[in-house]
């Protein structure tokens, strides 16, 4: 795969990309600050296991919908960006597959002309003092240009975190409304499948490796292993495998490379000393994206795809982890410097153009958005 920037086809269309996945970082209301569960280096203990007691027989099949053409908007006196729901799953039961149904439909007034990265995830622990909750994300994916969309999501996996009643939150990064010219926002409607029956792989424990977290890229400052501490997680008892679920999608553009939507970089995982590395791509969007789009919605982009479900980076991580209590987990990124950002020594290599303050618009700064679970399997 070559290692451009695809800068080449994407200047002529910058006027289409000004708004929408490449935004501040900072305004990204629906990203944990910081690491939950083992983030920051901290010992994590299997607080995501739930469904993994003695119930060994399939689970009676049903269906959990959390939301159903819930509005997501905002107006500015109104942010309804968030919303919140109490779902009740089954507390017993082998579920051999649950697939969660993604859809989002127009408003009367018409869908958000502009990408948006979206989010389901579940409220683990409410913040205090001015913190902020703590989230388990389920699965992202980024809102199409204007048009319906609808994906069918795998989370056999995360059998663990769906047990019992728990706060749902669902999450569009949309800046429209009602009363804007734009658009109206998006109606959102989620729902679990759940298959009685025994599942290829039991898994006993969902763990929170790092929550998710915006990952600013390409300031020497601000070093990624700095920016995601090297986790510490408590494994649980009687686990013979172990997986690891990344979901990881780069924004900001206008910058050297066009980083980080549209470059494509290598990102490691280390399991104590073993190291696992992918190249964060997706060059798919023209025939997995949802169709008729306005926009650039088919150029290649760092992990996802307007109008497309965020793929998950699954690793075996079985054989890096040893007998012991305990495993250690890192992530980075392949090496780059952003000559493109305020504070560089020579403003160079800006994209689209811009001079090297970002603008919130055709130039902002490149960040990747990461979250990891640690899957245990019985």
């Amino acid at each position: 795969m070559p290692r451009a920037s695809n800068a080449h086809i994407l200047v002529a269309a910058s006027a289409l990309l000004i708004i929408g996945c490449g935004s501040d970082p900072a305004d990204d209301d629906g990203a944990t600050a910081g690491s939950g569960g083992a983030g920051g280096g901290s010992t994590s203990s299997n607080g995501g296991g739930g469904a993994g007691g003695a119930d060994s027989l399939p689970g009676v099949d049903t269906t959990v919908t959390p939301f159903e053409a819930t509005h997501f908007y905002f107006t500015g006196d109104d942010n309804k960006r968030v919303n919140d729901a109490e779902a009740t799953f089954p507390d017993e039961g082998l579920y051999e597959r649950i697939i969660l149904h993604v859809s989002l439909d127009c408003p009367d007034g018409g869908c958000d002309p502009w990408d948006r990265v979206a989010s389901l995830g579940i409220v683990s622990a409410k913040g205090t003092n001015g913190e902020p909750d703590t989230e388990i994300e389920l699965a992202r994916f980024i809102t199409p240009f204007h048009v319906k969309a609808a994906w069918d999501i795998d989370v056999t996996d995360l059998r663990p975190l769906l047990s019992g009643t728990v706060t749902l939150r669902g999450f569009i990064d949309t800046w429209v409304g009602p009363g804007s010219p734009y658009g109206d926002g998006w109606l959102l409607t989620a729902s679990f499948e759940m298959t009685g029956g025994v599942p290829e792989k039991r898994p006993v424990a969902v763990i929170p490796v790092w929550n998710r977290t915006s990952v600013i890229y390409g300031d020497p400052a601000k070093a990624i292993p700095g920016q995601v501490p090297a986790a510490e997680v408590t494994l649980p008892a009687g686990a013979s495998s172990f997986a690891l679920r990344s979901l990881i999608t780069g924004h900001g553009q206008g910058n050297a490379d066009n980083c980080a939507e549209f470059c494509d970089r290598e990102h490691t995982l280390t399991v104590g000393t073993a190291a696992h590395t992918q190249l964060v791509w997706r060059d798919d969007c023209e025939t997995t994206a949802a169709p008729n789009q306005q926009g650039t919605w088919q150029y290649p982009r760092a992990g996802w795809c307007p109008g497309a479900d965020v793929l998950p980076w699954i690793v075996d991580v079985t054989a890096d982890i040893s007998g012991g209590g305990s495993a250690t987990f890192g992530y980075d990124v392949e090496a780059y410097e952003n000559t493109c950002r305020p504070d560089s020594a020579v403003c160079t290599g800006c994209t689209l153009g811009t001079s090297c303050e970002y603008d919130g618009g055709a130039h902002t700064e490149p960040n990747y958005q990461v979250s990891t679970l640690l899957i245990a399997y019985e």
